[in-house]
């Protein structure tokens, strides 16, 4: 383990064991049994920008209480209750620290919305506690985090719904139905885009943190560091302690259509990844520019994603490739035809729907106990959010080349080496010149889906999991 030597990982293990039980104490097995009657009492954990959308949405269920708002920073609470009294019309417990949500025996579930790094650790907490989950994607910083938590979701019977809405959209339902039913063909490509504009966020002076906001907590698992505000509360998602990179941010809602179109059954066996920062130099660590391939055998899964391109060139979709033709813009294009065939009830592209559809699916769920209904089962999530940390290790392990010597960096489909040869047109358009710059061509990774490990590869299976920072620790044993 990565600066760590195995006694420590197990002493720190033992102490966040100790931590938790404490925490949850008295709850462990306090998931109430609902009737048809009773109100969900639910925690909103992280309440800035997305949380948000949570507050908003629950509210307009019927028969949800958004009992908790829950939040390392204090400063947001006021203007946060007020959010739920107008909405809800009731005011709820506020408070830094989930674990005092998680001691209250009639709350039935926590709604989490933090930085990703706190994901899944929120997320065992809940279940040990008795309480159902939604998790934002992806639901794990890493890919040990996210077994950890289909584990822990077994183990204690819990609902838990990952956040990628397009499962609860009926438009996407019925084209990955037919995809995957073969109705246009047998699937070869099956491509994400993830591409929105993203300016630098220049480099911020280290400073004491704000009243009002308890940096140790908001910082959990992650290692010590100075405070800035690019931290607090959305440039984390740039840095690789606390986030994942587009990829694992808008790149989740299209690698999980992407997956979902696959044959059943389908794993991933291989995945290679290239890209950089381009454009400027700031204090974030993930890509701008990010492209990355991930072989399932019979098919190939691609996601593209580009932050150098201003706010009217957005593209947010996927597209499929079969052996009879292409699926994109809402047409089906026949091979060898230039006219597509519309397809009736086209899903949208661009963001995800924020309203409440797929939070009602998971208080449906909440209700009934039948796990088979949710619409994004944690193991479903955990699969789809794996594939994001696929690209992201496959980078982080890579070389600088130049791209002169990037010729066909990957092997494969033409479809992919286009990307490719589009992507660096698109960089050339943006005012980079490409033979003074270099991009990561990250290693081409071969990848044992069952045991969830790499093969050969120690350095990538370091990866895998983080050094944790004591008590917030994703225990081994849920």
């Amino acid at each position: 383990m990565s600066r760590h030597t195995r006694r420590m990982f197990l002493k720190r293990a033992a102490s966040a064991g100790a931590a938790t039980a404490f925490a949850v104490a008295g709850t462990r097995a306090s998931g109430r049994v609902l009737g048809a009657n009773d109100r969900v009492r639910i925690a909103v954990a992280g309440i800035n920008g997305r949380g948000q959308t949570h507050m908003t949405g629950y509210a307009q269920l019927k028969g949800v209480e958004i009992a908790y708002l829950v939040d390392p920073d204090s400063r947001l609470f006021a203007s946060r209750s007020k959010i739920v009294e107008d909405r809800a019309g009731n005011t709820p417990t506020c408070v830094q620290d989930v674990r005092r949500a998680l001691d209250d025996k009639n709350l039935d579930a926590v709604s989490i919305v933090t930085p990703n790094h706190w994901h899944a650790l929120i997320g065992v907490w809940a279940c040990q506690a008795g309480k159902d989950v939604y998790v934002e994607k992806p639901c794990s910083h890493n890919i040990f985090e996210g077994r950890k938590l289909v584990e822990a979701a077994r183990k204690y019977g819990r609902m838990v719904q990952h956040g990628t809405q397009r499962r609860s959209d009926p438009q996407w339902r019925k084209l990955v139905d037919d995809v995957r039913n073969g109705k246009y063909g047998k699937l070869l490509v099956s491509y994400g885009y993830a591409s929105r504009s993203r300016a630098s966020i220049g480099v911020k002076p280290p400073q004491e943190p704000p009243s009002g906001l308890d940096y140790d907590l908001w910082l959990g698992p992650a290692a010590t560091r100075p405070f800035n505000r690019n931290l607090v509360h959305y440039n984390w998602h740039w840095m690789w302690d606390f986030g994942d990179g587009e990829i694992g941010n808008m790149g989740s809602h299209q690698i999980d259509v992407c997956r979902w179109a696959l044959p059943a059954g389908a794993t991933p066996k291989n995945v290679v990844s290239l890209g950089g920062r381009f454009g400027y130099k700031d204090e974030g660590q993930t890509p701008n520019t990010h492209l990355t391939m991930i072989d399932f055998g019979e098919v190939t899964l691609l996601l593209e994603i580009r932050g150098l391109i201003d706010d009217k060139h957005w593209k947010i979709t996927n597209e499929f490739y079969t052996d009879e033709g292409a699926i994109r813009d809402g047409k089906f294009f026949p091979k060898g035809k230039t006219e597509g065939l519309p397809i009736a009830s086209p899903p949208t592209p661009g963001v995800p729907e924020q309203g409440p559809r797929h939070m009602q699916n998971f208080i449906d769920c909440v209700r009934s106990r039948r796990r088979e209904d949710l619409h994004a089962e944690i193991l479903e999530g955990h699969r789809s959010a794996l594939l994001t940390h696929l690209g992201n290790i496959s980078y982080r392990l890579g070389e600088d080349v130049p791209f002169d010597r990037l010729a066909k960096p990957f092997n494969g489909d033409e479809i992919v080496h286009e990307s490719f040869e589009d992507m660096k047109r698109h960089l050339a358009g943006a005012g980079l010149e490409l033979a003074n710059t270099t991009c990561r061509l990250g290693r081409s990774l071969q990848f044992d889906a069952e045991a969830e490990k790499f093969v050969d590869a120690a350095d990538a299976n370091q990866l895998l999991s983080r050094p944790y920072r004591g008590p917030f620790v994703v225990p081994e044993r849920v």
